[in-house]
């Protein structure tokens, strides 16, 4: 009895590892995440709606849940880019993915690299997750979650309360040509804050 309670305990890890740890599809999952991202830092509209499903649920750093209509929404009517704006580049680092089937879990460190005319940069990560699924052969985003990874120098209440134009969390705060105060989150959408923290 204990052996065979010991064999169907150990085969039962085994089984749970094999499904955490199989990614057969994770280069084409990989080249999605980076296509994407390239994509993401020039506002690509297109790029965007191939992305992510007609039921996605996005939870952005700022603790709003949004849907697909709302995210495409704001990417279409952000301003085109001129010349002199920021020019915003996202790379995926430290790329971890578990597929169960259908599904895959894809987790990474977003960099967010902005430079400015004037050549200054600001840099700022995010952990993400995003949950995949295979419908009709193509890979979707049906979940989304980012947290900001507060830079090592920052203390924990700067975090949420930083000086006029600072970018403590790794964001750089813009003033609009109507006087709004907002950043760019990780899909490149505009997330307006109190006018306080542009200068």
């Amino acid at each position: 009895m204990k052996r065979t309670i010991l064999l169907a305990a150990i085969s039962l890890c085994f089984l749970t590892t094999a499904f955490s740890q199989a990614a057969p599809d994770s280069a084409e999952l990989t080249k999605m995440l980076n296509d994407f991202l390239v994509g993401a830092g020039k506002n690509d509209a297109a790029v965007h709606d191939a992305f992510w499903a007609e039921d996605l649920i996005y939870t952005r750093s700022a603790g709003v849940r949004i849907d697909k209509a709302e995210l495409m929404k704001g990417v279409r009517s952000a301003p085109p880019a001129k010349a002199g704006d920021p020019v915003n580049v996202y790379t995926a680092e430290d790329i971890k993915i578990q597929q169960y089937g259908d599904t895959a879990v894809v987790a990474f460190r977003l960099v967010s690299t902005t430079t400015r005319s004037d050549g200054t940069k600001t840099v700022g990560n995010n952990l993400n997750t995003g949950t995949f699924v295979k419908r009709n052969g193509k890979w979707r985003v049906v979940a989304w979650q980012s947290t900001v990874v507060p830079n090592a120098d920052t203390k924990p209440k700067a975090a949420t309360l930083a000086s006029p134009g600072s970018s403590t969390t790794g964001r750089t705060y813009q003033k609009g040509p109507r006087g709004g105060c907002y950043y760019l989150n990780s899909s490149g959408s505009k997330v307006y804050v109190d006018k306080a923290y542009c200068p």
